[in-house]
């Protein structure tokens, strides 16, 4: 119950933060080029909370968060008074009406860059692309376990994020690409990986296991370092060096999978039957977890151990593939650009692949994906939820750009026929458009839903 909640919260405080910043964006810059504003909303329908300035603007905050909108001053939507014409939107060039229109994706991508800048900032924790096994087309090409991937066709790929995106995107594309690797001791070397020897049907979120490669990942065994003083685990009797062989009834392999098992199959300070090894005699225990708040609407089941030390073989692989992105303030902007560029492209890359059909459109993500991952970003700390701030920003002003009626696109889209026909185009047309737009815009909306639900119980 409390990750939905924690959900519902960290959509909301996206939504508003991103939907003010575009709305804020054709605000600005109408006031800016002497168009009347009348309201300002975050959110459709009736007004929560609303006031106005000196000037007139009511500034609302409305029941459905799923967008917003700012009226203008327009003779096509009301009256206007003789002495406020020369306010009035549609009387405006149509220039100027491409400027107001195109601010609010405009602001998306400012936005976007604004959120990776801090985010470079403060330091975002990522794991390099380290290899942990291969086979199929990876190991044909030479690569190895223990190699790091640098490049993938001429692109640096300091983290896995951004090798997993390069490799989706060639991959969909059936390329032969160069893939450059990096050793243990420092030593690059190219490898050729012809991928248009992968299956028809493989699907974008399995791309590296199909490819062969699988990240690498620090295997600890399940034996504990030390108990905490008064914690379930020490009131359970677990003492150093005890190996769990059971939770819940379920197997633990290693120590990654101990905070699952317990979230799954424990109650807080209800008996978890569990069983360790200790000297090589297993003891048959039980544990009452305790919860403790891990955010503002999340907690988690606690047992109170740490893991026994590393060795130091897997110390040296873990210092390898763990760093932290922290730059300063001019090549922190300068790496947020180019992190900006880099999205932008595969984003654009994935949706022309969407309509060519060489992309499942179910990479669509609906409201539920995304509160989900709002979720799961804000946990994981202020860098990982900058991070998704600025992804989701940097969507929003796409997608407002497609040239779909009701959509700033498709606003843009009439102003540019106007420009090339020398007249605004009929109001037949734009009507039609309309409806239009919002079929396409309903038919979207329902197939990122149903992503969703079939994510959920998938």
């Amino acid at each position: 119950m409390s990750e939905i909640f924690g959900s519902i919260w960290w959509l909301l405080v996206t939504l508003g933060l991103l939907i003010t910043f575009h709305e804020f964006g054709h605000f600005w810059v109408a006031r800016r080029l002497g168009v009347r504003v009348l309201r300002f909303s975050v959110g459709f329908g009736r007004p929560l909370w609303s006031r106005r300035d000196a000037e007139g603007t009511e500034y609302a905050v409305a029941a459905f968060p799923l967008g917003g909108y700012v009226k203008m001053l327009d003779e096509r939507e009301g009256e206007v008074p003789p002495d406020q014409l020369g306010q009035a939107f549609n009387r405006k060039p149509v220039a100027t009406r491409i400027a107001i229109v195109a601010a609010g994706p405009v602001f998306n991508l400012v936005f976007a860059v604004l959120a990776f800048w801090l985010m470079f900032l403060v330091g975002i924790p990522e794991s390099r692309p380290l290899i942990g096994s291969v086979s199929g087309i990876a190991a044909e090409a030479g690569i190895e376990p223990g190699d790091a991937i640098a490049r993938v066709d001429g692109e640096d790929t300091r983290t896995w994020s951004h090798a997993i995106l390069d490799l989706i995107a060639h991959a969909l594309d059936r390329d032969t690409i160069t893939v450059t690797v990096e050793n243990a001791a420092g030593e690059r070397s190219d490898h050729l990986l012809d991928l248009s020897e992968l299956p028809d049907d493989f699907s974008e979120e399995n791309t590296l296991q199909a490819i062969g490669m699988e990240p690498w990942r620090l295997t600890v065994p399940p034996v504990v370092g030390t108990v905490s003083p008064d914690s379930p685990a020490e009131l359970a009797g677990i003492r150093a060096g005890d190996r769990f062989v059971f939770i819940g009834g379920e197997e633990v392999p290693s120590w990654s999978w101990i905070g699952n098992l317990v979230q799954e199959h424990g109650r807080a300070d209800q008996p978890l039957p569990i069983q360790v090894d200790r000297d090589g005699t297993r003891l048959d225990l039980e544990v009452r977890p305790r919860k403790e708040r891990s955010g503002l609407f999340s907690s988690r089941l606690l047992l109170g151990v740490t893991n026994a030390e590393i060795t130091g073989e897997q110390r040296a692989s873990l210092e390898r593939a763990a760093i932290t992105l922290r730059l300063g303030p001019v090549e922190g902007l300068w790496a947020a650009v180019q992190e900006t560029w880099r999205l932008t492209g595969s984003t654009l890359g994935l949706l022309g692949r969407m309509i060519t059909g060489s992309a499942s459109v179910k990479n669509l993500s609906g409201p539920i994906s995304i509160a989900q991952f709002a979720n799961t970003s804000a946990s994981a700390g202020v860098s990982h939820f900058l991070f998704f701030l600025g992804a989701i920003s940097l969507s929003l002003g796409i997608l407002n750009l497609l040239p779909i009626p009701v959509l700033d696109g498709g606003h843009l889209l009439y102003y540019l026929i106007e420009l090339a026909k020398g007249s605004p185009v009929s109001e037949q047309a734009q009507i039609a458009g309309q409806y239009f737009g919002l079929i396409a815009l309903a038919c979207l909306m329902s197939l990122a839903f149903i992503n969703d639900i079939l994510r959920l119980v998938g």
